[in-house]
């Protein structure tokens, strides 16, 4: 059990090797998949030994190996992140194609999250990307209904909301939702959508109370989205069912 652990954490962390590269080109609508990495700094292209996950930062000691430039920290901090976030996939579905499946979501969600909020968009690659695994996923479980259904729950009051506000919430926004929406179902999508309003109404009021912002700040609506989906597949059906306990329903 030990080595699977350790398996997925690899994994992950070698994924988030891979979501930097994508953080950081896909907002300079640059290939993710052709070109070799390099400094953005010097543009010296980065040898594949200085590229191992974690332990390239800490052997240069955070530093371009040619111009001495800084690594930013954000890059070992995606790779563990993405390393946690399979192991805690592991943990919460097991070895199993689900496991698995959810932690490609993971990814996606973590690339969303921090490039729409560095660059206020969300790439249409990684919705894509999200669609086309849940179709996959799909297909090898069966049963459309609940992901058809959820596509539009969240997805359809976000585009009203659009409507109304003209202009008031991001096509990206919707467009997330209604991917995400298919791929975990109507009911976590829609748990997922009342989540990520309730954690950005209060990250808008600490910036309105520390005058960090005004009424006026844009705030990207991804990222709490992302937490959003992501708590509502790991805890929906606890919080769900101690919501009716706390009603008594």
């Amino acid at each position: 059990m030990i080595i699977l652990f350790i398996m997925m954490f690899l994994y992950g962390i070698s994924i988030g090797s891979f979501l930097n590269v994508c953080i950081y080109r896909m907002p300079l609508e640059q290939s993710v998949v052709f070109g070799s990495s390099y400094c953005p700094k010097c543009k010296q292209n980065i040898k594949f030994y200085d590229l191992i996950p974690l332990f390239s930062f800490i052997f240069l000691k955070g530093k371009c190996r040619f111009c001495d430039e800084k690594i930013s920290i954000r890059y070992p901090i995606i790779e563990l992140i993405n390393g946690v976030l399979y192991i805690l996939a592991f943990l919460k579905f097991g070895p199993s194609i689900e496991a698995i499946y959810y932690s490609l979501l993971s990814s996606i969600l973590l690339a969303i999250a921090v490039i729409d909020f560095e660059h206020k968009i969300i790439p249409n690659e990684l919705v894509i990307a999200a669609f086309v695994f849940g179709i996959i996923f799909n297909i090898l479980n069966g049963g459309f209904l609940n992901s058809v259904i959820g596509f539009f729950a969240a997805s359809t009051f976000l585009y009203i909301i659009a409507l109304i506000s003209k202009g008031g919430m991001g096509g990206g926004d919707i467009k997330m939702m209604a991917a995400f929406g298919f791929c975990i179902g109507w009911q976590n999508i829609l748990l997922s959508l009342f989540i990520g309003a309730i954690i950005g109404s209060f990250v808008a009021i600490y910036l309105l109370v520390s005058k960090k912002g005004n009424k006026k700040t844009q705030i990207p609506f991804g990222p709490f989205l992302a937490s959003g989906i992501y708590i509502s597949v790991y805890c929906g059906a606890e919080l769900i069912n101690w919501y009716l306990r706390l009603f008594n329903i």
